[in-house]
């Protein structure tokens, strides 16, 4: 069979003479689960699209830069080889499968390992009839000397917009992976910010109907925004424990220049902390409100029963006496005996109800 010319050399052929053309690697498409594949220089993101393994060498071969390998959901076998090329310990990467991890921080060796839980907030015309409010996700960090590798779980959790973001700020990039390991945790907790605020709005219109004199808020609803605000509790507290030790000097790996910007991030994160445990305290009035609203009503219905029931006890009492069948009974044969009795009822009746109503229980 005869040899194939390479590509280059056909770019190179013209009017039978061959020009020197230098040969470009072939783009390396990227797995379905691998969202994005980038080596940084000097902040600056190198062109072509690379293979994991290639993107790491081209680092350690340059002696400089890093690599940012973005993943979604990937599987056991597909996780496999890049966590043999970067030596990821199998305990992280065991965590990194599975979507229903607490944030933390842990390292194993010269890696770091960092969960983070992702929150969204779900638009709904009310809270009072609404199926869900908050939606969370996970996003996991690999950190390495020259890389950091992500994996997300969740539709919700992208990072595509922050990479463009740091793609335009090369000084911020320069400093290495635990710049984009700051970027990636201040995105996530400016995130907390919006859907705290978000579900403040909610817990405001909530507490206004509870509070207004003919609202149906049920004590259902308020423990539905209860569980949403639990949920959202769960991914915030657990995180303030992990961002205190990066900006205290967990490890080497975060250099002195970039602790600060995660002490900047855990004070966001302690903003938030605050926020949601005012909104626990908050519904937890509002169901204690809404329970004695319920006793109040309840309270209210039973004194009208009870009213109306004492006004016709009357004509009931009076009926049951003169509809014995006794020959002997006072006034039975007389000729204003009914009239009578009919005005003694209406005139009793009028009287209790009279009453009732002066002392509101009608």
């Amino acid at each position: 069979m005869p040899a194939i010319p390479s590509l280059g050399g056909l770019r190179g052929r013209s009017n039978g003479r061959a020009k020197s053309v230098p040969e470009r690697p072939l783009p390396v498409p990227l797995s379905a689960y691998v969202v994005d594949c980038a080596v940084y220089v000097e902040g600056k993101r190198l062109p072509g699209r690379w293979s994991h393994s290639e993107a790491i060498k081209e680092v350690r071969k340059r002696h400089a830069g890093f690599v940012w390998i973005g993943l979604h959901e990937p599987d056991a076998v597909q996780i496999q080889g890049i966590a043999d090329t970067f030596g990821l310990h199998e305990l992280a990467v065991e965590d990194a499968l599975e979507a229903h991890q607490r944030p933390k921080l842990e390292r194993y060796d010269d890696t770091l390992f960092m969960v983070l839980k992702t929150v969204r907030y779900v638009e709904h015309e009310s809270p009072a009839t609404a199926n869900e409010i908050v939606e969370t996700g996970e996003l996991m960090a690999f950190l390495g000397r020259d890389f950091v590798i992500t994996v997300r779980h969740g539709n919700h959790s992208g990072l595509a917009r922050l990479r463009r973001e740091l793609d335009q700020d090369p000084e911020r990039l320069d400093l290495g992976p635990s710049a984009v390991l700051h970027a990636i945790a201040d995105h996530v907790v400016d995130h907390y910010l919006d859907v705290t605020t978000a579900i403040e709005s909610d817990i405001d219109e909530m507490e206004t109907h509870v509070f207004a004199p003919r609202s149906k808020v049920s004590a259902e609803q308020i423990y539905f925004m209860k569980r949403e605000v639990l949920e959202l509790r769960r991914a915030v507290m657990p995180l303030g424990t992990p961002l205190q030790r990066l900006a205290e000097g967990y490890t080497r790996l975060i250099p002195d220049e970039v602790r600060s910007y995660f002490r900047d991030v855990s004070d966001h994160l302690t903003t938030v902390a605050e926020r949601v445990a005012n909104f626990d305290e908050l519904l937890t009035t509002l169901v204690d409100a809404t329970l004695a609203k319920i006793t109040l009503q309840q309270n209210t219905d039973m004194r009208k029963i009870t009213a109306w029931a004492a006004i016709i006890a009357v004509p009931t009492a009076l009926a049951g006496i003169y509809g014995m069948n006794f020959d002997y009974m006072p006034e039975l044969h007389w000729r204003f005996g009914y009239p009578m009795a009919m005005t003694i009822i209406f005139g009793v009746c009028i009287l209790l109800y009279r009453i009732f109503r002066k002392n509101r229980w009608l």
